[in-house]
């Protein structure tokens, strides 16, 4: 789960990480309350989307008085803000965060994630602060500083001392960064976070270090351990397809193919979409059913991959263990005529009553093509689909 830029602050706050004050806004009449409370003379607007690149699409600005404020909150909520998260589409800009202005001496980049070579959490450094860091690892990797923290032992201060003496700190600033790495790393353990990225990590005129920007995204399975957390979700940020699948307890993730899956379990989905993109096409989404799929359940998924105007075919993956190739079979059917089904099927069933289940998809008049393993069943919906283009 994602959440925005203001909260992930609150969040951090809370563990003693130093944020920027700033409140958020869902009018220009809002805006203006917050920079009224928070006085000073420059504040920054920025657009509250769940997607990174929000300065360079115009979402985040530098004002210097009310008026300007005015004008820019009114500029930026509403829009549809386009960054290179978002697609071409964008995303439209609910909320804006108005906060205080900030003496920038030096930015810099500073993230916690879990790697899944060493199954620990890993911390990324780098004095290219401001810039997106797949862009420096992949021009200047030499400027990437990576610490793995052993679970028996924890962040230890020699730690965060190596992360600061890399990115240049010096005197006063380490002992700050050392406290600023420990109060983020128990933030992402106590929470259950899978990403904290602070870019940039900003270190100020005075010398004091400072989070200018958070992002925080955490571990959905370990949501019911944190109410408050859960609380923070913005479902206008999220896929109305990934939501409506969740409705139905179908995991489901859209992607850019054209051919739909619908699948039981994550390895059977993760082995089918490879073989559709081996065969020489690509996959639409990841949709796993579960194992106890109903007749309803199978339907809901058929209308959920079929609202992705991509889709130019299906193929449906079943094996059948716990659930009965029969009934599955049956869900099929029963699924594909309610929907009105107008592209290629292909369906591979394999498991319990799985002759059975091939006798109701061949009784049932539908133009579905049977397959007789997973690579026949990727072929045959790479062909269909192109011979249907």
């Amino acid at each position: 789960m994602n959440i925005h830029e203001y909260q992930a602050k609150q969040l951090l706050g809370e563990f003693g990480v130093a944020v920027p004050r700033g409140k958020v806004a869902f009018s220009v009449e809002e805006a203006v309350a917050a920079a009224s409370e928070l006085g000073g003379s420059i504040w920054v607007v920025k657009a509250q989307i769940h997607a990174g690149g929000r300065g360079k699409g115009g979402g985040v600005k530098v004002v210097d008085s009310m008026e300007k404020l005015k004008q820019t909150a009114a500029e930026i909520l509403g829009m549809q803000l386009v960054t290179h998260q978002t697609g071409p589409a964008g995303q439209k800009v609910n909320r804006i965060y108005i906060e205080e202005g900030c003496d920038i001496a030096r930015e810099l980049y500073l993230g916690l994630l879990i790697d899944r070579a060493t199954s620990r959490v890993t911390i990324i450094a780098s004095t290219e602060g401001g810039m997106d860091i797949e862009e420096v690892a992949a021009n200047t990797p030499e400027k990437i500083i990576t610490v793995v923290v052993d679970p028996a032992i924890g962040l230890q201060s020699f730690h965060a001392r190596r992360l600061a003496f890399g990115l240049g700190l010096e005197g006063a600033q380490i002992k700050s960064a050392v406290k600023f790495l420990a109060a983020m790393y128990q933030s992402f353990l106590d929470l259950d976070a899978s990403m904290v990225e602070i870019n940039p990590l900003v270190v100020k005129g005075d010398g004091d270090l400072i989070a200018l920007d958070a992002k925080m995204n955490f571990d959905s399975n370990a949501l019911y351990r944190h109410p408050n957390v859960e609380a923070l979700r913005d479902e206008d940020e999220e896929d109305p397809a990934e939501l409506e699948a969740a409705s139905h307890e179908l995991n489901y993730i859209k992607l850019d193919g054209s051919i739909g899956c619908m699948v039981n379990g994550a390895g059977l989905a993760m082995a089918t979409m490879d073989i559709i993109q081996l065969y020489g096409s690509s996959p639409a989404n990841f949709l796993d059913v579960g194992g106890c799929a109903t007749t309803e359940r199978v339907t809901a998924a058929f209308k959920i991959i079929l609202s992705d105007d991509n889709v130019k075919g299906i193929l449906v993956n079943i094996f059948g263990g716990i659930m009965k190739c029969d009934v599955i079979a049956e869900g099929i059917v029963a699924a594909a005529k309610e929907v009105e089904l107008d592209v290629p099927l292909v369906v591979r069933l394999e498991g319990t009553n799985v002759k059975l289940g091939k006798q109701i998809l061949a009784d049932s008049g539908l133009p579905i093509l049977s397959a007789d393993d997973l690579a026949d069943a990727a072929e045959k919906a790479v062909k269909a689909v192109k011979e249907a283009a």
